[in-house]
């Protein structure tokens, strides 16, 4: 897999990608070779996808702000009902 044509997935169309490779990687359709690319493929697809969601999880965290733009702490994305934000 191209590093730019990666680079320029969006989160969507990676896991699109990386769930035909489960597909075909379980239904044994394919060759010893192929397999091995398409594992290779989707190591890399795994690894993209999770880097965007860890992107979206500082994003959301960044949010954690005052009005004055002043960071006030932050909370996990995985608990919107943590409570307040923490301080430093």
């Amino acid at each position: 897999m191209d590093v730019t044509e990666l680079s320029q997935l969006s989160f969507e169309d990676a896991l699109k990608r990386l769930e035909t490779i489960v597909h075909r990687l379980e239904s044994g359709e394919a060759s010893l070779e192929d397999s091995i690319g398409l594992y290779t493929d989707g190591q890399t697809l795994k690894a993209h996808c999770e880097a965007k969601l860890a992107d979206a999880t500082a994003r959301i965290e960044a949010i954690q702000q005052n009005d004055a733009g002043q960071a006030i702490g932050t909370r996990p994305f995985d608990r919107p009902d943590a409570g307040p934000a923490t301080g430093q």
